[in-house]
């Protein structure tokens, strides 16, 4: 991983393979073209206060995550300069928002992968602004890698020409021996590796990740970080009646788990509960998937892996909080021993739903593992999952949805997810949804009217959070796998999606702030 540090160092002198620095698209009267941002003076007084006609020259206009290349200044040490576009220029006494900043640094940061070190001057007007461009560098430098050999030796050893990510990251106009710059620096790569670990799990192919090598890495970071964990397998599974997850995971040779992460603090006093959908490949079971989506079913553990990391994250940063994960996981495979439609499952909650659709089947995880969650009565539960291709077709592919019992939660958790930097959208749970998912023979059935499916999902879960809970589902399908191409700090494949969101929300909880 990236390392950080943070110097007061000026950037002409300083031993470093590239300088980056901001420009803006400029917004003043007579400042159309593109402004050099704040921290790049030393570097634009070398142009003699001409970069940004140079920069303009070379087709620079400022727009965010742009990234133009030029050769250093005479008397510089590092031999280039990295000009990343921040999007408009800041109002009067304003100072550059937080995800634009990160945003520019994970450009420049992917920009420069095979670089040992770059040193970053951009507007850092304070710790919050370190954080964020500190973050931006470590997400935006992240690659997966594991599975190709780039030598081309057979043995999947990386060339020494190959393009690592960027090595080291200097933080211009940080001070490295104030506390709170220090801090903000901890808490964005704590927060930034465990989120990449997400993503390496999403990332991982179905044939190395299973249900059972899943809950290994976890038992494994759980030890790693004082975190007790317990893993109930298909046996204990059986034996405490857990009828959604074992209906799942039924027609797989893997057999499933389910997994809970327990960080406790001694001055804690909230409790949250954090479910995660684990499917570590989903063909649609019996209603298979038709051709075309079922290559990057891998995703749909993005759920669990957010929620592992999240749980890995506050137990590093020793929140005050006491936060359990649930990670359901199972393998939705098609076979002669598969759930099929029409079968009737008793869950964990005693409850029976009628399976209509094996392709609904992260709901039926969810479901066991919020009734489980439940019993433990934690102040609030939050479960995140890839669940339906309905939230994708209302919000894009950028944006999860937000449902929940309570308005003031929901409310709490958009403000979270805006704040780091997740795009989120607040969504309703209509009554009269609930009476499409009513069953002549269980007590529900999996699935409901076709419009607003994703709302309907949220409803099935609903059912199944203890009573006087207050709980909330975050449906990250459209932003939890990028098939598109890189951007930001956003790579191609798994995102990490909902990481930052529970992590500030544990924070939030950890200082009272939530109600």
């Amino acid at each position: 991983m990236t390392a950080l540090t943070l110097s007061t160092a000026a950037a002409p002198g300083l031993r470093a393979d590239a300088i980056v620095i901001g420009v803006a698209k400029g917004s003043a009267a007579g400042r159309q073209g593109p402004v050099v941002a704040p921290g790049a003076e030393a570097v634009d007084k070398a142009y003699d206060g001409r970069l940004a006609g140079v920069l303009e020259t070379l087709g620079a206009s400022g727009a965010e995550g742009e990234v133009t290349k030029l050769p250093a200044p005479a008397g510089f040490k590092a031999p280039l300069v990295v000009a990343v576009g921040l999007g408009a220029e800041p109002g009067k006494d304003a100072g550059y928002d937080g995800e634009a900043l990160r945003r520019a640094a994970g450009a420049a940061a992917r920009a420069l992968a095979g670089t040992r070190k770059a040193a970053f001057a951009l507007p850092l007007a304070d710790a919050a602004d370190a954080a964020a461009v500190g973050e931006g560098v470590l997400l935006g430098a992240y690659s997966f890698d594991a599975y190709k050999d780039t030598a081309g030796d057979g043995k999947g050893k990386k060339a020494k020409n190959g393009k690592a990510p960027l090595g080291e990251a200097t933080l211009l106009g940080g001070k490295p021996r104030d506390k709170a710059f220090k801090a903000a620096l901890e808490r964005a790569a704590a927060v930034a590796e465990e989120l990449n670990r997400a993503r390496d799990l999403v990332n991982t192919p179905p044939n190395d990740l299973n249900p059972e090598a899943f809950a290994a890495i976890a038992q494994a970071a759980a030890k790693e970080h004082g975190i007790k964990v317990q893993v109930l397998d298909e046996k204990a599974l059986t034996k405490g009646g857990y009828g959604g997850i074992l209906g799942v995971g039924s027609g797989s040779s893997s057999t499933p788990r389910l997994v809970k992460l327990s960080y406790t603090s001694s001055k804690a006093k909230k409790s949250l509960a954090f479910v995660g959908k684990g499917i570590t490949y989903d063909s649609g079971g019996i209603s298979l998937k038709p051709a075309g989506h079922n290559e990057t079913m891998k995703c749909d553990m993005a759920g669990a892996a957010a929620v592992f990391a999240a749980v890995v994250a506050a137990a590093r940063l020793g929140l005050e909080v006491n936060v359990t994960g649930w990670l359901a996981l199972a393998e939705n495979m098609p076979s002669g021993s598969a759930v099929r439609p029409g079968d009737v499952l008793r869950m964990y909650s005693g409850k029976t739903v009628e399976v209509l659709n094996t392709d609904a089947e992260g709901r039926l995880v969810l479901a066991d593992a919020l009734w489980a969650a439940s019993e433990e009565k934690p102040d609030a539960i939050v479960d995140v999952a890839t669940l339906t291709g309905a939230m994708m077709l209302a919000l894009g592919s950028r944006t999860f949805g937000i449902m929940a019992n309570d308005d003031a939660f929901r409310s709490a958790l958009h403000e979270a997810a805006e704040e780091v930097g997740e795009p989120a959208w607040p969504m309703p749970l209509p009554e009269h949804l609930r009476k499409g998912m009513e069953s002549a023979t269980a007590d529900i059935a999996n699935m409901g009217e076709r419009m607003g499916g994703g709302l309907v999902a949220g409803l099935f879960l609903r059912e199944f959070v203890g009573e006087g809970i207050t709980w909330a589902h975050l449906d990250i399908a459209g932003p939890a796998f990028n098939e598109g191409g890189p951007f930001g700090y956003t790579p191609k494949g798994g995102t990490g999606t909902a990481v930052r969101t529970l992590v500030r929300l544990a924070e939030l909880a950890a200082a009272g702030d939530l109600g």
